[in-house]
Formats: structure tokens, sequence, C-alpha cells
């Protein structure tokens, strides 16, 4: 029997998305079904952040780019893919113009979205709203990375059992064996390397630019040095902002910055902090501090990403108030409290079960399977 196959479209590639698309790769074939992976180039913020990768046998799409009124807009060039695959798993994002086609389209191949449901890291009109819902329910199938993604696909028009909720995730299973394999020897070098105190210290890894409000990140690291001596924030990533980040270590500020990091550095990393200071947008990050055990401190932001409702403040993480100071305030006041700090570390571990790349492949699989085939 031929094998159906299908076209999975990314805005680029990351390292962080190996591991699905293997996972994803060895589910599929087993249903008979074989992946085809394709993607553009980054751009904009992402373009700064230098994390892209190659994935041997991923097809790298022509890209054309246009900006207006400040958006990137981006088309796609399928080419082939367009023709041979039975299906299609592309962006839901209102600025890659190849979906709008390819939507009001009649025939195969038949087209799925694959996004977060609302738009959150940035500010959308009605008129902009609209359109987005109008693009989701003329999808054949929808993959959110949430329940509150899944939850706005029907509420746009889609029938619920053409919406699968995969529950976005890193490899969680890896990065948490990882840490379990960080010694006490490791870690003590770590601290003596960059004069880190155990109960003071503070961790970021991810993207350096507006979105993650490195300004703020950086403010309050300084404030909570102020009232807790002996603080430092580690910061790992790169990004537009990494100069801001660099200039707060070379003034004597409480910042270490170590550049872009794999899991292995990361995993330590979680080892020798205590806390996980995102002031901007959280993402999947929030994963990364299950895993790490490693508790995330944000704030009540409107550009959060979908993982944000991961968190529970008071249960695996802590929402700060939305103010430097205030958030100074309530970091040292969870670095002075051990009890409390050690009862959110154990509850993030058992949620690292939760989210698992395993577990996300094997519920996009399904809903690969069922747009393909028109099973529910």
């Amino acid at each position: 029997m031929t094998a159906a196959r299908v076209g999975l479209v990314v805005p680029y590639l990351t390292a962080y998305r190996l591991p699905f698309f293997a996972r994803l790769r060895g589910e599929l074939d087993a249903r008979n079904i074989e992946l085809v992976v394709a993607h553009g180039l980054p751009t904009g913020l992402s373009a700064a952040r230098h994390d892209t990768v190659e994935l041997p046998g991923s097809v790298a799409l022509r890209q054309r780019e246009w900006k207006v009124a400040g958006r990137d807009l981006i088309w796609f060039g399928l080419g082939e893919l367009a023709r041979t695959c039975d299906a299609l798993v592309l962006p839901q994002s209102m600025h890659h113009l190849r979906t709008f086609p390819l939507l009001t389209a009649t025939g195969p191949p038949r087209i799925g979205l694959w996004g977060h449901g609302r738009t959150h890291v940035s500010a959308h009109g009605p008129a902009a709203r609209w359109a987005k819902a109008a693009l989701t329910r003329r999808a054949d199938w929808f993959f959110a990375y949430t329940e509150a993604g899944g939850a706005y696909a029907v509420q746009a028009g889609l029938p619920r059992r053409r919406v699968t909720v995969v529950h976005n995730s890193l490899d969680t299973t890896a990065l948490a064996a990882a840490r379990d394999a960080v010694t006490d020897a490791d870690v003590a070098a770590l601290r003596e390397r960059h004069g880190l105190t155990q109960g003071r210290t503070g961790l970021y890894i991810g993207g350096l630019d507006k979105l993650k409000r490195t300004p703020f990140l950086i403010e309050a690291a300084e404030r909570v040095a102020r009232q807790l001596p002996g603080f430092r924030l580690i910061v790992a990533g790169d990004g537009t902002h990494r100069p801001l980040v660099q200039a707060a270590q070379a003034s004597g500020g409480p910042v270490v910055y170590l550049g872009t990091v794999g899991d292995r550095d990361k995993a330590l990393l979680g080892a020798a902090s205590d806390v996980l200071l995102v002031p901007g947008a959280v993402g999947l990050c929030a994963v990364d501090s299950f895993a790490l055990r490693t508790p995330v401190i944000t704030c009540p932001w409107p550009y959060h990403g979908p993982e944000f409702e991961y968190l529970v403040s008071g249960r695996n993480a802590l929402v700060a108030p939305d103010d430097p100071e205030a958030y100074a305030t309530a970091v040292v006041g969870l670095l002075t409290e051990p009890r409390e700090l050690s009862r959110l570390r154990r509850t993030c571990q058992a949620d690292a079960t939760r989210y698992t790349v395993e577990g996300m492949a094997a519920r996009f699989a399904r809903g690969v399977e069922g747009l393909i085939h028109g099973t529910t």
C-alpha cells in the first residue's frame, strides 16, 4: 500500500523542534504516512536570535518578504510540495500569505493549520481578529498548541472533532535526564567560576529582545541585588538586546552573560539556579522550568505565549506585579522562603511529565491521520 504524504511547513528550523520532528516521523511511519518537513528562514526578531539549525532531508522553501505597516509579510514558494502531498500543515499566521490561496482552493491537498489560536505576542485590531478567525475555520484540521487554542478554533467555527490539542512542548524527558545527571561537583565548579551563591541565583534563558522585556529583566535583577546582596542573574541567549545585557555585565551589575547554550549547559544552569526570571513573554520556558525544577517568576503581561496557561501562580510558578521594584520584592520573598521554593520545585518536577514531546508527537500524528483520511 502506497504511503500517504504530509508536508509540515514551519517558519524556520530550531534545535528545540528536532526531537519533535523525529518523534512525529516515527509515529507517522507506524501509520503508513510519510512526513516531509519544509521550512523558510527567520525574519525580524527571530533572525537576531541566531538559533537556526539544519535538518537532513528537510525542504528549504523559496521565501519572499515585505514589510507593510511595520509587519513582516512572507510568501513561501511551495513548489512540488503542494502537488505531491496529500495534506499540508501550515502555520496559523496572518503574515504567511501562502496560506490564504490554499485555504480558498478546492481539492487536494487537504490543509491543516498549526498555531496558537488567538494572537498572543502582538496586538491585533478587530479586523485582524475577524480575518484570523475566518482563516482558521476554513482549515480542514486545526492543531492547537494548548487547550485555549483548541477552544478558539471551535469558537471560530471548526467542529470539535477536527481540532487536535497537541500540548506544545520541548523534549522534557531528555532535559530532565540531563538535569538529573548534573553532579554537586558540576554545580560547585560553575558557582565558583561565576561567583554564584546558593539561594541567591536567578536564571534567564531565551531570546533577548523587546518581546522578552530585557530592560525590565536587568532593572529587576539590579533591584533584587540591592535587597539581597550576592544575588546574580545568569543570562543565556541572543537577540537584538544582547548589547544591553553585555553592558549591564560590564558595568559591574549582577548579570552573568553566557551567550547561547545547549541542553547540557541548560541543565547545569538550571541545577545551579533557584528561580527562572521571565518578566516578558512566557512561552516554552514554562516547560523548561518544569524539567529543570526551577520555577518561573513572571508578570501578568498581555503578550505571553499560549504556554503561559501551563503555569499556576503559587503552584508551579509565581506571577508577580508588573513593576520592576514590586517584581524584585517578590523574587526576594521567594528566595528567602526556602520551604515555599522547595514546594514549587516539587510541583515543577511533577508537571514535567504532563508536557512531553512524546505525547505531543502522538497527538499530532493522530490529528494528521484524521486530516488525511477524514477520520475523527
